[in-house]
């Protein structure tokens, strides 16, 4: 599963380092849709837009179901047995709860952002 960050740099990103088969989680495509509301540069948001549409045009989001639902608590006490927030980073447990609950590993930029979930889930940083 791709984090919302590597979908944003999807063009920066060396295609070897990422897997032949991806999905994305239907949270990064909330993420992508907030985007153009949070610049006022009308060529940045006309960008996100465009990696809104390319991103909604390439994968079938997976949803936070149940399964996530309840593997999020197991993420939440990870993040919190890590001495980290867990309501600035909310987003990005999702993500890595839909990843773990659909037994995907997970591909970010923002590594740093999952300590403490390893357990859970594979975090492949890129």
């Amino acid at each position: 599963m791709l984090d919302t960050s590597v979908v944003v740099d999807h063009d920066l990103i060396d295609p070897d380092s990422l897997p032949d088969e991806s999905a994305i989680a239907a949270v990064t495509l909330a993420e992508l849709a907030a985007g153009p509301h949070a610049t006022s540069d009308e060529e940045e948001r006309a960008r996100r837009q465009d990696r809104l549409q390319w991103a909604s045009a390439t994968w079938d989001a997976l949803p936070f179901d149940s399964e996530a639902a309840r593997i999020y608590g197991r993420v939440f006490a990870a993040t919190k047995a890590a001495g980290r927030s867990s309501r600035t980073r909310m987003a990005d447990l999702f993500i890595a709860s839909i990843a773990a609950a659909n037994g995907l590993p997970l591909y970010t930029r923002n590594a740093a952002d999952l300590v403490g979930l390893e357990q859970i889930v594979i975090i492949v940083a890129v």
